[in-house]
């Protein structure tokens, strides 16, 4: 394995995937940074929402949270940060959107590990630059366009 994750569970909350598949999903989208550490927490919608409210000032469960490791330039760790992902919202969100939940777990995953690594979604080229990213990841493990629109 090319990154080091720590995989904390922290509901019993039905849905959750297998730690195989969160490993799989989060080494490629840190291929190009093997070594890194990361830590991928499931969690129920009541820590989501106080983790949400505390850090982005938004009172709601959120599909996943990144935080970046924030250490001290003279230590070299190769601690990357951690993800908080919500097991009820991820999977309420693939069932309103007609996407199998697998490949929404994926795509949540890359796209937490994206925001580990800098990139963002904030401005307009930002947001297209890390869409590109997803979609390429997601289309190397046979996952369709998660930002095409669904017909509804």
């Amino acid at each position: 394995m090319t990154i080091e994750v720590d995989i904390q569970r922290a509901t019993d909350a039905p849905g959750q995937p297998d730690d195989d598949s969160l490993i799989r999903w989060a080494a490629l989208a840190l291929r190009d940074k093997p070594g890194q550490e990361l830590t991928i927490r499931l969690v129920d919608a009541a820590e989501s929402q106080t983790l949400n409210r505390e850090y982005r000032h938004k009172d709601y469960p959120t599909n996943v949270l990144s935080f970046p490791a924030d250490l001290p330039p003279e230590l070299d760790i190769p601690l990357l940060g951690d993800l908080v992902i919500c097991v009820p919202v991820v999977n309420r969100e693939a069932a309103e959107q007609g996407k199998p939940a697998t490949a929404h777990w994926a795509h949540m995953v890359i796209h937490g590990c994206l925001h580990l690594l800098g990139h963002d979604h904030i401005e307009d080229d930002e947001a297209e630059e890390m869409e590109a990213l997803e979609r390429q990841l997601l289309a190397e493990l046979g996952i369709a366009d998660p930002y095409l629109a669904t017909d509804e």
